[in-house]
């Protein structure tokens, strides 16, 4: 299984609509890319702080795509990049770091590995 993240790191007075991007932006990727031949599922996290400077986020978001195969991911998001990367803009202006990933150890509790 393959995992194609999105991961929108912190910068200085940055904007991040989480409304739009939970509410319009991603239930339309979904959509599209949920078509494609060899869709796992998605995840969306926000980063949060902890409180009184314990732990500081370095991400505020990270979406996660799964896949079978890279290539299942690339014939789905291939048709409809112009879409949904123009689309950026309009919840954030922070350019997204793109990491593809081998899943080595699908998400498990304790004992189920």
């Amino acid at each position: 299984m393959f995992n194609i993240t999105s991961i929108y790191q912190k910068k200085e007075n940055y904007r991040f609509d989480f409304s739009y991007y939970l509410n319009v932006h991603m239930p339309r990727s979904i959509s599209l890319l949920s078509k494609g031949k060899g869709y796992r599922g998605v995840s969306v996290e926000r980063g949060i702080d902890l409180p009184n400077g314990q732990l500081d986020s370095t991400f505020i978001a990270v979406c996660n795509y799964y896949f079978d195969s890279a290539e299942d991911f690339l014939n789905a998001f291939l048709p409809h990049a112009q879409e949904l990367q123009d689309d950026i803009k309009n919840y954030t202006d922070i350019v997204p770091i793109n990491q593809v990933n081998v899943v080595e150890i699908p998400f498990a509790s304790e004992g189920e590995r």
